[in-house]
């Protein structure tokens, strides 16, 4: 192993496994939410996961510069327009993937909901890198 694969796998590696874990449980939170949620539907493990891909992609880049734009909107309502935009990223999503479908806007407000608390309840445990451990409050 030369001293370049050494140098990825102490420093690229963890953030790729991280990266691959929290895509997997974008994914999980997806299929939870569909499954609860009547409104949205998930034909196919390969749509779930271009779904989960889609929605990270969306949430990496579109929903900041929507959650700068909104800020006045999000400050009177304490935070709650944030599920908003989080559902509107889920209807953009199923605009654009094959087999994730979502009926209307409350499923896929009632799905942002669902997605936001299973993934805040599995990230408490993990870190950055994607290693499981127990991360104490900070209170």
């Amino acid at each position: 192993m030369d001293d370049f694969d050494k140098f990825y796998l102490q420093h690229e590696g963890p953030k790729v496994r991280g990266f691959v874990f929290r895509w997997l449980v974008t994914a999980f939170a997806l299929a939870v939410s569909a499954w609860i949620v009547k409104g949205i539907e998930i034909h196919g493990i390969l749509s779930l996961f271009f779904a989960a891909m889609v929605v990270g992609v969306l949430n990496a880049f579109v929903r900041p510069v929507v959650l700068i734009l909104t800020l006045p909107l999000n400050i009177l309502t304490m935070g709650l327009f944030t599920f908003v935009i989080n559902g509107a990223m889920i209807m953009i999503a199923s605009k654009v993937v094959r087999g994730f479908t979502v009926a209307d806007f409350w499923s896929a407000f009632v799905g942002a909901i669902f997605i936001s608390i299973i993934s805040f309840l599995i990230n408490l445990f993990v870190a950055d890198d994607g290693h499981i451990e127990v991360i104490p409050p900070r209170w």
